[in-house]
C-alpha cells in the first residue's frame, strides 16, 4: 500500500467513525427536529444560487476540456429548474410521513404477549454516483429523513458542486442541532476512495451506487456490505394494435427525448406488426427533429428508409444518447417475451386501450416498474410521490422500483409483555 493510499484509507476510516456515531443520534431524532433540518438545507440553497451556479460553472468548463460528450454535460448542470426542483424535492421530503418509530401488525399470542413490528433506520448508507450533482440532494434529504447517517461520494466531474451543496446541508444540520456529520461528502476524488468506502462493513450499513454499469458491476463485485442496485435501464414501450396513434407517438417520443442520459428513458421501441404501417413513419418525422439515430429489425427498415439494420447487441444496449433501437413484433405475446429476455427490469410500458392487454402486461412483465399509457420517463421518485429518490433498485429483496424512506428502513420484531415467563 502506498503512503497515498494509506493517507486515504485513514480518511475513509475516520468518515465512518464520524457517520456511526451520527447515525446513532440520527435514529433518536424527532420527526420535527429532522423536518426543521431539511427546510433549513433548504434555506441555504435559495440563498446561495450564484454560489452554486459558479461552482457548477467550474464542473461544466472542467467536463468540456476532458471532452464530456453533451448527454454526460446535461446531466451535470445544475440549471435554474433542477435547482427549483431540488428544494421542491426538499420541500417534499420534509412533508412525508415520518416511517421511523411506526408499529404495525400488533397481534396477541396465545402466551399473552404482543408481537409486532417496528420501522428502523438502516444506520449508516454509502452512496456512490457520478455526475448528477442534484443526486447530493435527493439522497442526503431522503437519508436524513428516515434517520440514517449518509458518506456521499459523488463523481469527480461535480466534484465542486457537490462541495457547495453538501455545505448547504451542512448548514442545515448544524442549525437544528443535529451532527454535520451526518451527511459527510468525500473530499477527495481519488478512486481508491470507493474501494475502501465499500469495503468498512464496520461503518457501513448498505452501499447504493448510482452510474455506469461498469462503476455498478464492480461494487456488487468487491463490496463487502449489502448493495442496492441496478445494473441499466434498457426501458422499452410497446405500441400495442390496440393503441391509441396519438397517445402513442407522444409517449414514444417523450420517453426517449425528454433527457437522454438518464436510466428511464426509452432504449427500444415495440411495436405490433398491425400499428407499424401507420405509426413508424410518423415516428421518424419526430424523431428525426431531435436527430435520434434509428437503428431497426428488417421489418422497420422497410416502413424507415433511414433506419440502421439494427444487431443483437442493439437489443441488450443502453445507449444513454440520441440512439434508440426498434422492433416490430406480431403482438403482444412476443413484445412480452422480448421485454424479459432483453429488458434490465427496470421500466416497461405499454400503450394500448385494450384493458385486458394492459393487464396482462403488469401481470407478466417482470420489472421494478411497469406502465400502461405512460412515458417511462415518470419512473422516480419525485414523480411517484417518494419526494426525491436515493436511486433505483432492480433486486427482488427488501426495495424495489424507486428507493425512498420506506426502501431506506428496515423492521424488528417488538414485544410487549407484563412480566410474562416461558414455561416449557
Amino acid at each position: 500500500m502506498t503512503e497515498a493510499e494509506k493517507i486515504i484509507k485513514l480518511q475513509m476510516q475516520e468518515l465512518g467513525q464520524n457517520a456511526r456515531a451520527a447515525s446513532r443520534i440520527m435514529a433518536a431524532a424527532d420527526t420535527s427536529v429532522k423536518n426543521a433540518a431539511l427546510l433549513a438545507a433548504l434555506d441555504a440553497i435559495d440563498s446561495t444560487r450564484d454560489t452554486l451556479a459558479s461552482a457548477n460553472a467550474k464542473d461544466l468548463k472542467a467536463g468540456e476540456e476532458k471532452g464530456l460528450d453533451s448527454a454526460m454535460l446535461d446531466r451535470l448542470e445544475l440549471t435554474p429548474t433542477r435547482i427549483e426542483s431540488m428544494l421542491e424535492g426538499l420541500r417534499q421530503v420534509a412533508a412525508l410521513s415520518d416511517p421511523i418509530g411506526e408499529i404495525t401488525d400488533m397481534r396477541y399470542m396465545p402466551s399473552g404477549i404482543q408481537v409486532g413490528r417496528m420501522r428502523v433506520p438502516l444506520g449508516v448508507i454509502g452512496i456512490i454516483y457520478e455526475s448528477r450533482p442534484n443526486v447530493t440532494v435527493e439522497a442526503a434529504s431522503l437519508c436524513l429523513k428516515s434517520g440514517n447517517a449518509t458518506i456521499l461520494r459523488g463523481g469527480s466531474e461535480a466534484f465542486h458542486s457537490n462541495q457547495a451543496i453538501a455545505d448547504c446541508i451542512r448548514q442545515g444540520l448544524e442549525a437544528t442541532g443535529l451532527p454535520a456529520t451526518a451527511v459527510q461528502v468525500v473530499g477527495t476524488t481519488d478512486r481508491s476512495a470507493v474501494g475502501e468506502l465499500i469495503t468498512m462493513p464496520e461503518y457501513v450499513d448498505v452501499i447504493v451506487p448510482r452510474g455506469g454499469k461498469g462503476l455498478i458491476e464492480r461494487i456488487s463485485r468487491d463490496a463487502k456490505v449489502a448493495v442496492i442496485k441496478h445494473l441499466d435501464g434498457i426501458c422499452h414501450v410497446y405500441i400495442d394494435d390496440g393503441a391509441d396513434i396519438t397517445k402513442a407517438v407522444n409517449i414514444a417520443l417523450n420517453s426517449k427525448t425528454n433527457r437522454y442520459g438518464v436510466c428511464n428513458a426509452m432504449e427500444t421501441l415495440l411495436i405490433a406488426d398491425s400499428m407499424a404501417e401507420i405509426v413508424l413513419p410518423q415516428l421518424e418525422q419526430v424523431y428525426s427533429d431531435f436527430n435520434v439515430e434509428l437503428r431497426g429489425c428488417e421489418k422497420t427498415c422497410a416502413f424507415i428508409s433511414g433506419a440502421i439494420k439494427a444487431t443483437e447487441e442493439d437489443w441488450n444496449t443502453e445507449y444513454l444518447g440520441p440512439v434508440l433501437s426498434i422492433r416490430v413484433v406480431s403482438g403482444i405475446d412476443e413484445a412480452i417475451e422480448h421485454i424479459n429476455t432483453h429488458s434490465s427490469q427496470h421500466t416497461d410500458t405499454i400503450v394500448t386501450e385494450d384493458y385486458s392487454r394492459g393487464r396482462r402486461f403488469l401481470r407478466e412483465v417482470d420489472s421494478s416498474s411497469v406502465m400502461i399509457n405512460a412515458s417511462t420517463r415518470f419512473a422516480d421518485g419525485f414523480q411517484y410521490g417518494l419526494g426525491a429518490e436515493i436511486g433505483i433498485s432492480t433486486d427482488k429483496i427488501h426495495a424495489r422500483g424507486p428507493v425512498g424512506l420506506e426502501g431506506l428502513t428496515s423492521e424488528k420484531y417488538v414485544v410487549l409483555g407484563d412480566g410474562h415467563v416461558l414455561n416449557k
